[in-house]
């Protein structure tokens, strides 16, 4: 029992480190999917993504011996309900979003997913609103604004909405329905074997939208730096992403988790810096000087007592 224990909390320590992989992969997986989808359709190349994502895990889960009929057939609903809002619906709305407005008006969005997911949980989920984590959220918000619009208040104040943004507002609640979720689906399920039906199932579904969407026959077209980058997204942005996120979810809570995810902006600015030449200014460097703060305190452990945000 002490040894259970023991190795739980060491978990729960190391996923604060682990989780910080998770925007990073991520972010660097927005940044090569900018150049993938100027070659192939983008449910195409989610299919693509998750599908290999999916196939691969299988393998791996199989070889282990931890695909488990029983823990499935006892929660596949819960586990096809995931694929379909954490991998279809989430990626579906987002990439057709994109088509329709601006990445500025997107980011901004999906930025205020922990703000949407602590309401949800103190809402639907009976977790109570914690101090702390409230100023850590609003400073890592602010931060990540200050990044996304370079510190610029005539670019915040010009920015016109449409259907776009209303595709993206439908992302962010698919998002946060995840996050809100997932703890209590996944539990009790390895997490390799959650993660390969999430993301065979979410690549089914992506699948068959595709039908709406055509564009299969470029993928035999598609560049190397495609491929390579498609390899990258598969093993850095979905195989160990997911797999981190889904951990952190089911350790951390939803509200925490997803706090990790304002970083993933900064992670995208800087990687278009290196990658394509792009400049940053000093307003963005003090933004994401505020968005690792905010992450900080939000995220710290609360001495004395154990924080209620779940």
């Amino acid at each position: 029992m002490k040894k259970m224990e023991s190795k739980h909390r060491d978990q729960s320590k190391s996923i604060y480190f682990l989780m910080l992989l998770v925007p990073l992969f991520w972010g660097g997986a927005f940044v090569t999917a900018k150049h993938v989808i100027t070659e192939i359709p983008p449910l195409v190349a989610g299919t693509l993504r998750f599908g290999i994502t999916g196939i691969i895990l299988a393998i791996i889960v199989l070889i282990q011996k931890e695909w488990h009929w029983k823990e499935i057939k006892k929660h596949w609903k819960g586990l096809l309900f995931i694929g379909f809002i954490g991998v279809f619906g989430y990626n579906a709305l987002f990439f057709t979003a994109l088509k329709y407005t601006s990445a500025t008006n997107g980011a901004l969005i999906i930025a205020a997913m922990p703000v949407f997911t602590m309401v949800g949980s103190v809402l639907f989920c009976k977790g109570n609103w914690n101090n702390k984590f409230g100023i850590g959220l609003s400073l890592s918000l602010m931060g990540v604004i200050i990044v996304i619009v370079k510190g610029s208040l005539s670019a915040l104040s010009s920015l016109s909405f449409n259907l776009g943004d209303l595709l993206f507002v439908a992302a962010l609640l698919c998002g946060v329905i995840y996050a809100l979720t997932g703890k209590s689906i996944i539990q009790g399920v390895p997490v390799m074997l959650s993660n390969t039906i999430m993301m065979l199932s979410g690549a089914i579904f992506l699948a068959i939208s595709t039908v709406f969407e055509g564009g299969w026959d470029k993928v035999s077209n598609m560049s190397a730096q495609s491929w390579i980058e498609m390899a990258y997204m598969v093993v850095c942005g979905t195989l160990i992403g997911y797999v981190i996120f889904n951990k952190g979810v089911e350790l951390l809570g939803g509200s925490k988790a997803s706090m990790y995810l304002n970083l993933t902006p900064i992670v995208a600015t800087l990687l278009a810096v290196i990658a394509y030449g792009s400049s940053i200014t000093l307003t963005q460097i003090v933004g994401m000087v505020m968005v690792l703060i905010g992450v900080y305190v939000a995220t710290s452990k609360t001495s004395g007592r154990k924080s209620s945000v779940n």
